[in-house]
């Protein structure tokens, strides 16, 4: 019988990989990307002083109000540009990206692609 490994456990396992070769810094904070089934997260975080700087999410109100739908790449596309405007407000120019082990394609890719439009240097 052939055991096949979850797509999760799958994901992990390349978020773990990815988050050893990758850390934020002060000059240059990790934008760390995560989505479930109905919502999309993004947060730039400090590593050296485990400090999350900037969030955007789905679940925030005023982001919500503005979709039709919180798990498709429009709303990938209004949480990478909130999250880059709050960051710019806050100084961050520059992140390092942390795709969370998802694959850079669709709602990954549409939100990394509206906060690089936004001012996002990555």
């Amino acid at each position: 019988m052939i055991k096949k490994i979850s797509r999760q456990a799958v994901r992990v396992k390349k978020h773990l990989k990815i988050r050893n070769k990758i850390s934020g810094t002060p000059a240059r904070p990790r934008l760390a990307v995560y989505r479930s089934n109905s919502h999309i997260y993004a947060q730039i975080i400090d590593d050296v002083k485990g400090n999350t700087l900037v969030a955007a999410s789905t679940v925030e109100k005023a982001i919500k109000e503005t979709l039709e739908k919180t798990n498709d790449i429009t709303a990938a596309k209004a949480v990478g540009d909130a999250v880059a405007k709050k960051a710019i407000e806050k100084g961050i120019d520059a992140v390092v990206f942390d795709r969370g082990g998802y694959i850079y394609h669709g709602k990954i890719k549409a939100l990394a692609d509206a906060a690089r439009e936004a001012g996002l240097k990555f």
